[in-house]
């Protein structure tokens, strides 16, 4: 299975990314194999409108089931929602922390947006 984290660079130890729709990138880590693939977010980074549609839509195209983030807007959640796509926000400071926090099942699915629309 695969978890997508917002993050604005290219590792595990890189910061996990608070803002889920302007994120620089996805670190995308399959558990079953234990790899990872850096998903592009930088044209969400920028967009004056939509941002977390966008990178809701990427998050689906690369077939993550959950999500783990700092906080998920109104517009993106629904997106995700409508994918099956499951979502955790949490305070990690780093990729690799919210993963094992995740392994640990120490994180809370949220069941809507935690933030509202055009949360910076």
């Amino acid at each position: 299975m695969k978890v997508a984290f917002s993050t604005s660079g290219s590792t595990a130890a890189a910061p996990l990314d608070s803002r889920f729709g302007r994120a620089a990138s996805f670190l995308v880590y399959d558990l079953d194999a234990e790899t990872f693939e850096i998903a592009d977010n930088r044209q969400g980074q920028s967009a004056a409108q939509g941002a977390g549609i966008q990178a809701a839509e990427t998050v689906v195209r690369t077939g993550a089931r959950s999500v783990v983030t700092g906080h998920c807007g109104p517009k993106a959640f629904r997106v995700l929602s409508a994918a099956g796509v499951k979502v955790y926000t949490t305070d990690a400071p780093t990729v690799a922390a919210a993963l094992e926090r995740y392994r640990a099942g120490q994180l809370t699915e949220i069941t809507s947006a935690s933030v509202e629309g055009h949360w910076v």
